[in-house]
């Protein structure tokens, strides 16, 4: 039986070298980014949320999203968000967003169209982002969450859609306290008014 080339073995031992590499990069990606869900659940309380001054009460649909720029967890919804915006900003939807105190960043191109808040009463209580709060056109807070359960967000498995419809059409929504298992980060209380 002839024995290997050198050159067979050397491609062999860089194919191993490779495949290993590409584990070794996988599993860092897997214990960085992405955390066990059954592990990270969060409870959304809309108590004390109000919108500033300026924006309170009847008025358009609002929704505020709440950003951190470092938390990997907005990959997941961001093209999502942008589609909300196409959707439902002709429809007199407006979109804001509220930028995690004391963090750096700016807003992808495609999410450039929400209106940044400065401050927000009671966002110190907010417990992870990514969430959402949404007040309906008599002023109510009607929602405040997670834009869904799971590591990414889609129209199919969104809570906001059915929301932002059920409020266009006129139908009252309360779900201003929810509870989701899914990709957080921590929102600092700390710094925020």
């Amino acid at each position: 039986m002839p024995r290997p080339s050198l050159k067979i073995l050397l491609a062999s031992l860089l194919a191993v070298i490779w495949l290993g590499g590409m584990l070794l990069a996988f599993w860092w990606f897997e214990t960085r980014y992405l955390r066990p869900f059954d592990e990270r659940a969060a409870v959304f309380s809309g108590t004390g949320l109000q919108l500033p001054a300026d924006l309170a009460g009847p008025g358009p649909i609002r929704l505020v999203h709440f950003w951190d720029p470092a938390c990997p967890c907005n990959v997941g919804n961001q093209q999502h968000l942008a589609e909300l915006i196409a959707h439902y900003a002709p429809l007199g939807v407006q979109f804001h967003v509220l930028q995690k105190p004391g963090s750096r960043g700016e807003l992808p191109a495609e999410l450039r169209a929400l209106q940044p808040l400065e401050t927000l009463p009671g966002s110190a209580e907010l417990p992870a982002s990514p969430a959402v709060a949404i007040w309906d056109q008599q002023g109510e807070l009607a929602y405040f969450g997670p834009y869904s359960e799971g590591l990414t967000c889609t129209s199919s498995n969104s809570f906001i859609e059915p929301i932002l419809e059920a409020l266009a059409a006129g139908r009252a929504v309360n779900a201003s306290n929810t509870a989701a298992v899914g990709c957080f980060c921590d929102w600092s209380a700390e710094t925020v008014d």
